[in-house]
C-alpha cells in the first residue's frame, strides 16, 4: 500500500516561513517543549515584552525579535511548543516546518533542568535534522531547589553540541547563552551530534533510500526525512510535498514502500521512539544528580494542592479569596474614579449650557453616551485592576496548571478537553478573553465546545450586578452593608456556571460536535516567585486596558441609543416603557418582569449597565442612575415587587445569559462563522431560561413564589 498525502501548508506556516533579512543577519530557531521557559529566554535575550502563560501550549504563534551580539544582528524565531518532531497539531506543524524549511542559521532548543530526560526527546530528534544547535538547559535555579546538580560538560561531550545552563528569569547563563549562539551562527563552533543509532533492521532500511534523498532534495537531513519516509510520517511528508517538487519525491516512496509494510511502519515508529527515550535515560544516570533524602518541597505541596480530597475545595477557597479581595478592594477606587467622572459630568453640562446647545444634543452626548462611559470605567476598572493582578500572581505563580489538573477528569467525562478550564478560569476577568485563549486546545472540535461555554463563568461585567443583587437581600438590613454572604452567593453561582459549562458541554460533544476528547500532556511548573514587573505590565497593560477599551468602544453608542429610546414617548409611555410591558409576560414565566428582561437587552454591548438601566426605567428619571446606597436600591426593588426568587433569578440569568457584544464579536473573529457565533448566544440563552423557569416552577411548587 502506497502512501497518500495532501497539503498541509497552512497560513501560520506561510506567515513564519517567508522571514525577510538584511544582508549579515542571522536567523535563529527557538524551539523547547511547552512550558520551559522559552518565552522568558526569549524576552531575555531580545528585550522585547511577550506574555509568558504557566502552562503548556501558551504559545500558540510565532514570535519575532532581534538582538545583536559582537556585531552581529540576529533575528530571533519564538516558535510554538512541542514535545516532538511528529507533530500532532497545527501548532507542532509549524515548529516542524520552520526547523525543516526555515534556513534557521541556528537552533537554540530550551529544556526544562527539572525535567531534562523527557525534554531529550525533543533535542535528539532536532540533532537529526541539524548540526547547528544549542543546547540551553533552563530553569537551573529550580533544579537548585530540587536539589538537582547538571553535569553541564559531561552532557555536551556526550551530546557534541554546545550546552549552555541558564536561570533566564534571573539573567543568569545569557550572555554565555548568546556567546555560543555567535559561535555557531558564525562557523567558530563546529557542531557534531552525536545522533541515536537505532536498531539494525532500521538502519539497513533506511541506508536503501538515503541516497535517493540525497540525490533529489537539497537543504533537509537526509537521514531524518529517510526515517520520516520509513516510519510512514503522512503528516510530514504532506509538509514536505508542499515545499518541493511532486517528482522529486516519486521515486523516493516507491522504494520505501517497496521495502516496508504498513505493520513495520508502526514498528519502525515505536523502535524508533524506545531508542530515543533509552539514550535519554543514559544521559539522566550519568549527568544528572538528584538528592532524594531531601524534602522536595514542590511536591509535598501538591500532595494538598492537587489531591482528591483537597484539591477542588482549595480551588473554591481560593477563588473566594480573591472575589473577596476585588469586591472589598474595589468599593473605594470605583467612589472615587465615578465622583471625579460625575463631577466632570457637571462641567460639561455647563459647557453646553453656555453655548446653548440643544437639549436633545445634551441627552445624547453627555447624559447618554458620557454617563455610560462615566459608568463602565468606575464600575469596571478597579475591580479588574484587581482582579486580573491576582489572577496573574496565580498563573506566574504556577497554580492555574494545578487547577487544571483537578478538573481535568470532569471535563473528560463531559467529553471536552482539559484545557478548557484554563481558558474557563481566563474568563472570570473577561469572556471575550477567554475566547482568544481557546487558542490553546488543539481540537477544532474542541476548541469551538470551549468557546460556545465559555459564556458560563461571570465576567468583571457581570460580577457588580452579581454583588449589589447579593449584598441588597442577604446583608440584614441595618448591618454593615458588607459581610462574607455576598462572596459565598457569588461563589456558589460560580460553581453553578461550571456545572452547567460540564453538562452544556457533554451535550454538544454528543450533537453537533460529537467525536472523542483528545488526550494532551500536562506538565505540573514547578512553583515559582511571580515576577512583579512583568505581573503589572502583563496584568494592566495586556489584560485590563486591552479589554476596558474594547468594552468602552461598544457600550458608549449604548448609551446614547437608551437615552433616545428613554426620550421618545408613545402615548404615556417611552419606548422603553412600551417595551417592557411587551415582555412582561414572558419575564413573568421566568420570575423576572418586562423592565429587567429590557435592561438585560439593552444591556447587549456591555454587561456593567444593566443594573443602572434597570434603575432608570424603574424611576422614569430619562437617564442612568447610580444608586446612592445599598438601602436606596433595597427600597426601590421592594417597591417594585421585588422577592427572593426576583433576587435569585436575576443573578442566575445574568450569570448564564448571552453574551455581551464585545465577546461576541470575539467569536466571529475566532471562529470566522455566523453559525457559530449564533449559537453562542442562542445556547446560553436557551439555559438561562430552562433555568430560571425550573427555579420559578419549583418556588411556586412549595408556595414560596
Amino acid at each position: 500500500m502506497g502512501l497518500t498525502f495532501h497539503s498541509t501548508k497552512s497560513d501560520a506556516f506561510t506567515d513564519i516561513f517567508n522571514i525577510e533579512k538584511k544582508e549579515g543577519q542571522y536567523i535563529i530557531a527557538l524551539a523547547g517543549n511547552p512550558n520551559t521557559g522559552k518565552s522568558t529566554v526569549f524576552n531575555a535575550l531580545t528585550g522585547l515584552h511577550q506574555h509568558t502563560g504557566n502552562w503548556p501550549g501558551k504559545t500558540v504563534v510565532n514570535a519575532r525579535g532581534e538582538f545583536t551580539y559582537k556585531g552581529k544582528e540576529n533575528i530571533l524565531v519564538d516558535l510554538p511548543g512541542t514535545y516532538s518532531l511528529f507533530a500532532s497539531s497545527v501548532e507542532e506543524e509549524v515548529a516542524r516546518d520552520f526547523i525543516c524549511f526555515g534556513n534557521s542559521n541556528a537552533v537554540i532548543v530550551v529544556t526544562d533542568a527539572t525535567c531534562l530526560e523527557r525534554n531529550l526527546n525533543l533535542v535528539y530528534q532536532i540533532m537529526e535534522l541539524t548540526d547547528n544547535i544549542v543546547l540551553c538547559i533552563n530553569l537551573i535555579d529550580e533544579a537548585k531547589k530540587k536539589n538537582i546538580v547538571i553535569d553541564g560538560e559531561g552532557i555536551e561531550k556526550e551530546l557534541g553540541v554546545p550546552v549552555v545552563l541558564c536561570a533566564a528569569r534571573s539573567g543568569v547563563g545569557i550572555k554565555e547563552l548568546k556567546e555560543a549562539a555567535y559561535k555557531v551562527t558564525t562557523g567558530q563552533i563546529k557542531s557534531n551530534p552525536k545522533v541515536v543509532k537505532y536498531p539494525h533492521y532500521i538502519e539497513e532500511k533506511f541506508k536503501s533510500i538515503e541516497p535517493l534523498i540525497e540525490k533529489n532534495i537539497i537543504g533537509i537531513n537526509s537521514r531524518w526525512l529517510a526515517l520520516r519516509v520509513l516510519d510512514g510520517d503522512s503528516r510530514t511528508i504532506s509538509s514536505i510535498f508542499s515545499n518541493l517538487d511532486k517528482d522529486s519525491l516519486q521515486e523516493i516512496l516507491v522504494a520505501a514502500n517497496s521495502s516496508t509494510e504498513d505493520r513495520d511502519k508502526i514498528n519502525i515508529r515505536d523502535d524508533i521512539s524506545e531508542q530515543i527515550y533509552r539514550r535519554a535515560e543514559e544521559v539522566r544516570d550519568k549527568y544528572v544528580k538528584e538528592n532524594k533524602a531531601k524534602i522536595n518541597r514542590d511536591k509535598l505541596i501538591d500532595n494538598y494542592i492537587t489531591s482528591k480530597v483537597f484539591g477542588i475545595p482549595l480551588m473554591l477557597l481560593t477563588l473566594a479569596m480573591i472575589f473577596w479581595i476585588t469586591i472589598t478592594g474595589a468599593n473605594v477606587p470605583s467612589a472615587m474614579i465615578a465622583d471625579l467622572l460625575f463631577n466632570l459630568e457637571s462641567k460639561l453640562t455647563l459647557l453646553f449650557n453656555h453655548m446653548n446647545a440643544p437639549s436633545w444634543l445634551h441627552g445624547i452626548l453627555i447624559l447618554g453616551l458620557y454617563r455610560t462611559l462615566a459608568w463602565v470605567v468606575s464600575v469596571m476598572l478597579p475591580p479588574m485592576a484587581i482582579f486580573f493582578p491576582l489572577f496573574t500572581i496565580l498563573e506566574d505563580l504556577g497554580y492555574l496548571p494545578r487547577v487544571a489538573f483537578n478538573l481535568d477528569h470532569l471535563f473528560k467525562k463531559a467529553c471536552a478537553h482539559g484545557k478548557q478550564c484554563l481558558t474557563m478560569c481566563m474568563g472570570f476577568g473577561c469572556n471575550a478573553a477567554g475566547i482568544i485563549a481557546c487558542r490553546i486546545i488543539e481540537s477544532p472540535r474542541e476548541r469551538l465546545i470551549a468557546t460556545l461555554t465559555n459564556n458560563f463563568v461571570p465576567c468583571n461585567g457581570r460580577f457588580p450586578t452579581l454583588i449589589a443583587i447579593s449584598t441588597v437581600f442577604l446583608v440584614a438590613k441595618g448591618g454593615s452593608g458588607f459581610n462574607f454572604l455576598p462572596v459565598l452567593s457569588v461563589t456558589a453561582l460560580v460553581v453553578i456556571g461550571i456545572s452547567i459549562t460540564l453538562l452544556v458541554s457533554y451535550g454538544l460533544s454528543k450533537t453537533v460536535l460529537k467525536g472523542v476528547p483528545s488526550t494532551f500532556t500536562l506538565e505540573l511548573p514547578p512553583y515559582r516567585v511571580p515576577q512583579i514587573g512583568r505581573v503589572l505590565y502583563t496584568s494592566i497593560i495586556d489584560r485590563t486596558m486591552f479589554v476596558l477599551w474594547r468594552a468602552v468602544v461598544v457600550a458608549a453608542p449604548a448609551g446614547a441609543i437608551t437615552w433616545v429610546l428613554a426620550n421618545i414617548y408613545i402615548g404615556d409611555l417611552s419606548i422603553i416603557g412600551h417595551t417592557a410591558a411587551f415582555l412582561d409576560p414572558l419575564a413573568k414565566v421566568i420570575g423576572l418582569d418586562g423592565f429587567i428582561l429590557m435592561a438585560f437587552i439593552l444591556g447587549l454591548p456591555a454587561n456593567e449597565i444593566v443594573l443602572p438601566i434597570l434603575l432608570m426605567s424603574y424611576l422614569s428619571t430619562g437617564t442612568m442612575i447610580e444608586f446612592e446606597s445599598i438601602e436606596s436600591l433595597r427600597k426601590i426593588l421592594l417597591d417594585h415587587g421585588w422577592t427572593y426568587l426576583t433576587a435569585l433569578n436575576m443573578m442566575l440569568f445574568s450569570l448564564l445569559h448571552w453574551p455581551c457584544a464585545t465577546t461576541l464579536l470575539t467569536i466571529k473573529k475566532e471562529t470566522l462563522s455566523l453559525k457559530w457565533t449564533a449559537l453562542s448566544a442562542l445556547i446560553p440563552t436557551l439555559v438561562a431560561f430552562v433555568v430560571c423557569f425550573i427555579t420559578t416552577t419549583v418556588f411556586k411548587i412549595l408556595g414560596l413564589g
